[in-house]
């Protein structure tokens, strides 16, 4: 395709929301070659990996959105559209919450992986408002799937992860990520993906409720165990936490007690 045609592509293509950039099949498929080379070559590359999920996605997120609109707490979630980042959610009112909650779990995890819900690119690459919507919110609840699931952010257990994302959710990227990732392992880490994770993840990932369709939101306060039940969600094998847990717990100690007490008015 020459130039000129993709140029008059872009002239009659409008953005469908903020930050969308339209591309015509031939520049799709491009884009996930791309992509898909500098995400294997690179697996740090955030875009690149936004890029290849979304130029992947197809007939996957229409599917997801259908199952979010069957359910009462999905379509709840598309009609609000609600975000997850540090300005949306009160980290510091969760952290406060009693232990047990799903809230206080998930800051357990921040602190113990140190990671924060800033770091989700935006999605540029889905022509359908929605349909993007979906995306991002399959982003940015990725951290709460391993929250729930008790999983770091190391390579054997972000697969484990992402075959349990494959078989709930369907993303191809997650497929692809966990067809390819193992290849970044030694054999002793391979070994116990593939005899403990992997039977784990098709297992728990296949019965359990399509996750995309939690309100994880509304589910701050709620007993993570209930919440584990409730998705049908059970204990992975242990993984291999680079901080155990009572090192985190003393951080988030030492951080309480270094913030400033309310002053009465």
């Amino acid at each position: 395709m020459s130039s000129h045609m993709l140029n008059c592509r872009r002239s009659v293509t409008q953005p469908a929301y903020p930050g969308h950039i339209p591309l015509n099949w031939f520049e799709n498929a491009f884009l996930a070659v791309g992509s898909a080379v500098m995400a294997l070559r690179d697996p740090k590359r955030g875009d690149m990996v936004a890029a290849l999920g979304e130029t992947t996605a197809g007939p996957s997120l229409p599917r997801l959105r259908d199952i979010m609109l069957k359910s009462p707490e999905g379509r709840q979630i598309l009609k609000e559209r609600p975000r997850i980042n540090s300005t949306t959610v009160d980290l510091d009112a969760l952290a406060r919450l009693p232990e047990g909650t799903f809230g206080r779990s998930y800051i357990t995890w921040l602190e113990r992986t140190g990671v924060t819900p800033d770091t989700r690119s935006p999605v540029h690459y889905i022509d359908d408002p929605e349909l993007a919507y979906v995306m991002q919110r399959y982003r940015e609840c990725h951290d709460l799937y391993h929250c729930i699931t008790n999983f770091p952010v190391n390579v054997e257990s972000e697969l484990a992860v992402k075959y349990f994302e494959f078989v709930n959710l369907g993303l191809p990227l997650a497929g692809l990520s966990a067809l390819f990732g193992p290849l970044r392992l030694n054999a002793v880490k391979r070994q116990r993906l593939f005899g403990e994770y992997v039977p784990w993840a098709l297992r728990c990932g296949s019965s359990a409720r399509c996750l995309i369709t939690v309100y994880w939101e509304k589910r701050w306060e709620q007993k993570t165990d209930d919440l584990k039940k409730e998705l049908g969600i059970w204990d992975a094998p242990p993984a291999r936490w680079g901080k155990p847990l009572t090192e985190a717990k003393k951080a988030a100690e030492q951080k309480k007690k270094l913030e400033p007490a309310d002053v009465p008015t």
